[in-house]
């Protein structure tokens, strides 16, 4: 249970661990037979939030025009004010026990609805912020050369990705296809025999900056909330194609990310300080003296139905403040429905890697299985899911919810 107090309001009546009045995570839902609209969840229930709002007198123009739409657009659209406003309005409302009568007319089951997309990406640019993944990495693939790359502690490095591909949860992935290195030096073409996962935190952009260029000072504006993110990856398609310019098609052909948006406002009690700095930053990525933008999140790997690693969160190296200060500071400007992530997270354990290349050594060292059996990369009709909860206030959890999808033949 949570730590609000027996009153009457629906915080009181629905809240669940990890969904209650401390979190109030936002999704696109459609009830059966009709068009989606913005919710907000509280415990296994999702509360309509255009019909709350409407129906409070103390909303203003402003947030009523921000949450009339499908999805989080508008809203990510209103700016910082509205989300805020927003965010005090249902805290509010959810536990007050006045208006749990009216509010409990718009409640829905949570599985009795549809969950989309919740936010229509523009950009999307996924980076490689946790030192002990880069590290692994760079040992399988460079193990006669230092671990990482001589630029890797003075900037987040990233890549541009596509937009287009990144899918909800419980969208089926098919195996990609495209040109896999050989021991002959002769690439064939056919299915990827190495399909990956990699288990990431994604972040949600709000308040456009169209000259870009936005200071650490000022990522809170932008930062509209959190949500988790499978970017899946072909290993063997992206060994052979990533010289010179980085992934391709061994990583464009689909991005999961889960159905509901955690707003940063729900993770003061989560958020903690970056790993020490090892090398001297430029005054832009100079995070010595700011807010703290590295977050608590403990996340489960779970394969079919096994949990088979926990990465944490709280190591990365490179925090969304500076991965979004590094975006913007070449003048590239920023749009609402941006979106970015941070990259495979990886602890300092086995059981802490956030990849089956990392997982499994690249082959060398199978993953055991509670079944008996051994595996190093996906397998069509394996399902992944990839969990994550963080602290709360007072001694609560907020949960993240579920990113999942099972793999397909490829077509």
């Amino acid at each position: 249970m949570t730590a609000t107090t027996e009153n009457g309001s629906i915080a009181w009546k629905y809240a669940t661990e990890g969904f209650g009045i401390e979190n109030l995570p936002y999704a696109s839902f459609a009830p059966a037979g009709q068009e989606a609209r913005l919710g907000v969840r509280i415990g296994n229930s999702v509360l309509d939030v255009p019909a709350a709002v409407n129906a409070d007198a103390a909303a203003s123009s402003a947030l009523r025009a921000a949450v009339a739409g499908p999805n989080l657009d508008a809203l990510l659209a209103a700016g910082r004010p509205v989300w805020e406003e927003l965010r005090a309005r249902l805290t509010a409302l959810i536990g007050s026990a006045a208006a749990a009568a009216a509010l409990e007319e718009n409640l829905h089951d949570v599985d009795a609805v549809r969950l989309q997309l919740p936010f229509t990406v523009a950009d999307y640019v996924d980076f490689y912020a946790s030192e002990n993944h880069a590290s692994n990495v760079g040992r399988i693939f460079r193990p006669d050369q230092a671990a990482l790359t001589p630029n890797w502690k003075h900037l987040p490095i990233g890549y541009h990705g596509r937009a287009g591909t990144i899918v909800p949860s419980g969208t089926d992935i098919p195996r990609p296809k495209g040109l896999r290195p050989e021991p002959d030096g002769v690439p064939t073409f056919g299915p990827s025999r190495r399909l990956d996962i990699e288990a990431e935190v994604g972040f949600v952009i709000g308040a456009g900056v169209p000259e870009g260029e936005v200071k650490l000072a000022d990522a809170g504006d932008h930062i509209f909330g959190l949500v988790l993110v499978n970017d899946w990856s072909a290993r063997d398609i992206q060994a052979y194609e990533y010289v010179p310019l980085g992934p391709f098609l061994g990583k464009s052909f689909a991005t999961s990310v889960s159905l509901w948006v955690v707003p940063v406002q729900a993770l003061d009690a989560a958020r903690v300080t970056p790993p020490a700095r090892t090398k001297p930053l430029a005054g832009y990525l100079d995070d010595s003296n700011a807010e703290p933008w590295g977050f608590d999140i403990a996340l489960e790997v779970v394969l079919d139905g096994q949990t088979v690693s926990r990465p944490p969160v709280a190591g990365m190296y490179w925090t969304a403040a500076q991965m979004l200060a590094h975006m913007t500071v070449n003048g590239a400007g920023l749009r609402s429905g941006d979106f970015f992530a941070s990259g495979t997270v990886s602890g300092t354990e086995k059981n802490q890697r956030g990849s089956f290349l990392e997982l499994s050594w690249s082959g060398k060292e199978p993953l055991k299985l509670d079944s008996g059996r051994e595996m190093s990369f996906l397998e069509d009709g394996n399902t992944v899911g990839i969990r994550g909860t963080a602290p709360g206030p007072g001694g609560t959890r907020i949960n993240f919810g579920e990113v999942a999808g099972r793999i397909r033949p490829a077509r």
